[in-house]
């Protein structure tokens, strides 16, 4: 049995808000990301997008309201956030249940041709060193020549100095804007996990957390120019920032 409407709805406005607490101007960086694909996508009738790591299909819902023509496949591993996003995001985007870095994960996404481009907001940093060049590589065999990987996230930077700077003034940018009075990703997670529509895909979800922490999943936060050393090893020569507040930035990479 599915999650109804109206409790999707409901868990995904309190997940919208609590994200604010942590993604530095988090609509920018959408938008930013949209402005992104929508420059490398300009002349394509019915682009195809991948978004990993999509989680309720927060960033797929406004790629779609952007670019309505497109088709986006969005994959992610968490069996509630994919459960949320099918029901209340249902027309932005084809969910795809997959681990991003495991060895098969692209096998199951069904592509008929090509990316435009593949898009990421805060979803990569969980992979570990090797299983992001190993997505990195994936992935560039998957984009066009033109396409682009768009990468939004925090990237510290190299040296105690320079990485307390950045997320002070991040820190700063999000009390300005009050979204530190939201609820923090712990709450939302205990209070969702008591929803009793919920509680199966709870279960899920724990049975793969369990899974994950017996492997090799964690990487921590690699700086933007680690990443773009990955990226150039993985067949990317161009890569460039084109947003930054804070630790706060847009990635992009660009296939030949």
């Amino acid at each position: 049995m599915g999650v109804s409407m109206a409790t999707a709805g409901m868990w995904l406005e309190r997940w919208e808000r609590q994200q604010q607490r942590y993604a530095v101007d988090r609509e920018e960086r959408f938008t930013v990301i949209a402005d992104v694909v929508e420059h490398v996508t300009a002349g394509c009738a019915r682009p195809l997008l991948l978004d990993l790591g999509c989680g309720p299909g927060s960033l797929a819902a406004r790629l779609a309201g952007r670019l309505p023509g497109a088709e986006i496949v969005a994959v992610d591993m968490d069996p509630v956030l994919l459960e949320l996003g099918r029901t209340h995001h249902a027309n932005a985007a084809r969910y795809v249940d997959a681990v991003i870095g495991d060895d098969d994960w692209t096998d199951t996404l069904g592509l008929d041709r090509p990316l435009d481009a593949a898009v990421s907001t805060t979803a990569l940093h969980d992979l570990s060193e090797p299983a992001l060049l190993h997505t990195y590589r994936r992935l560039a065999g998957l984009l066009r020549p033109g396409g682009a990987l768009v990468n939004g996230d925090h990237f510290p930077q190299q040296g105690r100095p320079l990485s307390e700077l950045t997320t002070y003034v991040g820190r700063r940018r999000a009390e300005r804007s009050h979204a530190h009075t939201h609820e923090d990703w712990e709450s939302w997670w205990a209070e969702a996990a008591q929803d009793p529509e919920l509680a199966d895909l709870f279960a899920q979800r724990e049975r793969r957390r369990a899974a994950a922490r017996s492997g090799d999943r964690g990487g921590g936060h690699l700086t933007a120019a680690r990443h773009a050393e990955l990226l150039r090893e993985a067949g990317f020569r161009h890569v460039t920032s084109v947003w930054q507040f804070g630790d706060s930035r847009v990635l992009v990479a660009v296939k030949d």
